[in-house]
């Protein structure tokens, strides 16, 4: 007699958005590659890259054109082989200038390869440095130099490696479908950073409305020691780090502290894949999986991409850009941010393009707050809200520190359902700043 596993989930908050992933029976494809890519030289959380390279330099398709430039830094691949056409300065996403390398494709386009490791012989040590040498990082969004999570240091003891499969931020599919075409290559990449962090159990935590991810990972998983495919219930932000650490190994990161904490590593299937590409194969992350879609595309999908690729382009790839667009969002709808630029490049934590009619695109005005409780109870965090954005809009930054600000994971539930339309999350984001300058 089989029994019913029951999905699980974390214990505070949480609100059920409608999913919207449109492009979950999308399988992934490639669009056409550009004769140009731009890469933005600082892709992750920490120090800028340095340079290695300057224009009229020729450069193969994978090669290092930036190394780390720090501990917590990453390093950059071209995407592409060709020749430095500039190094110099082009728009983010938001409108801000940001310093980039242009290289026009042209030439060898054979990938610049390291020689593939053996998991039988491979070192913790040798693990982490084809890590660091292929410029993984973090591809949920944080972009946090992975190199960096599995050397803890020596006064912490991981017990877990822990697979993010959530994507429960509605829209986006791109982890799913990974998953779904690809589950023996996350699986391995999840045994690979099992080895590097010295563990034994690995758990890969997957929402329930992703029924085809969790039997393909469940059936990969089933042939290799120590992986557990684990069902979570629908709930955002089920992906946020400390919330599926509580849903699947039952612990609590206190306020301050970080996932290792509590015995935990915590990393992106599509992070898993990257470390499988370069374990297995020698390859440097130069491209990921990016989900462009929007109710009014033509032809929304999941893209393999390399990283520099105009948004445009993937746009244009998605059926073009609908007349009546309003907003075009970097990411998911909850914890994204609306672009200001579409000639922008990808980078390595762009996990999504939404595109949204006018009709979804407009904020109603907001109304005193009336005091409901509303997003006390969703917060994920335990926090209050309410009282975190008046004491940011009344520029109490101080006050703001006492109220937890630091904590807050920015996952906008608390606006999600504010009956008064609150900008709860534009001051609670405006605090955290502030708060960071005071601390």
């Amino acid at each position: 007699m089989n029994r019913k596993i029951h999905p699980r989930t974390f214990a505070k908050g949480g609100i059920h958005p409608h999913d919207s992933k449109l492009t979950r029976d999308v399988a992934i494809t490639q669009p056409v590659e550009p004769e140009r890519v731009t890469v933005l030289l600082n892709q992750s959380i920490g120090a800028e890259p340095r340079l290695l390279v300057k224009a009229g330099d020729p450069v193969r398709k994978g090669q290092m054109i930036a190394e780390p430039g720090g501990y917590v830094s990453a390093a950059l691949h071209s995407p592409v082989g060709g020749t430095v056409k500039s190094v110099t300065s082009v728009r983010d996403p938001y409108g801000y200038p940001s310093k980039a390398i242009e290289i026009i494709k042209e030439g060898d386009q054979e990938p610049a390869a390291l020689e593939p490791l053996d998991f039988e012989t491979a070192t913790p040590a040798q693990i982490v440095e084809r890590v660091a040498a292929c410029g993984i990082v973090g591809l949920g969004g944080a972009t946090f130099p992975t190199r960096v999570k599995l050397e803890p240091g020596k006064e912490y003891r991981p017990e877990y490696v822990i697979i993010n499969g959530a994507e429960c931020e509605p829209w986006l599919t791109c982890d799913d479908r990974l998953m779904r075409e690809h589950a023996s290559e996350v699986v391995s990449g999840a045994r690979w950073l099992m080895r590097a962090v010295k563990v034994k159990k690995c758990y890969i935590g997957i929402e329930e409305n992703k029924q085809e991810a969790i039997a393909a990972m469940t059936e990969a998983a089933s042939h290799r020691s120590g992986v557990t495919v684990v069902p979570l219930k629908k709930k955002y932000p089920q992906g946020g780090e400390k919330q599926l650490i509580q849903a699947i190994i039952g612990r609590q990161v206190p306020s301050g502290s970080l996932p290792v904490y509590v015995g935990a590593i915590v990393d992106n299937v599509a992070t898993a894949f990257a470390v499988c590409e370069a374990a297995e194969k020698g390859l440097p992350l130069t491209r990921r999986v990016v989900t462009v879609t929007g109710p009014d595309l033509a032809n929304p999908g999941n893209f393999l991409t390399d990283i520099g690729t105009p948004v445009s382009a993937l746009i244009e790839a998605a059926g073009g850009l609908p007349e009546d667009t309003g907003k075009v969002v970097a990411g998911g709808p909850m914890m994204g941010r609306a672009m200001s630029y579409l000639d922008t490049p990808t980078t390595k934590g762009m996990s999504g393009i939404l595109v949204l009619p006018s009709r979804m695109s407009r904020r109603p005005d907001p109304q005193p707050c009336i005091r409901c409780g509303s997003c006390v109870e969703v917060c994920p965090m335990g926090l209050e809200p309410f009282l975190i954005a008046a004491q940011g809009e009344m520029r109490l930054w101080e006050s703001t520190l006492h109220s937890g600000v630091m904590d807050c994971i920015e996952c906008g539930s608390c606006m999600y359902t504010c009956p008064a339309a609150r900008p709860l999350l534009d001051y609670i984001r405006l605090s955290k700043r502030e708060s960071r300058k005071l601390k």
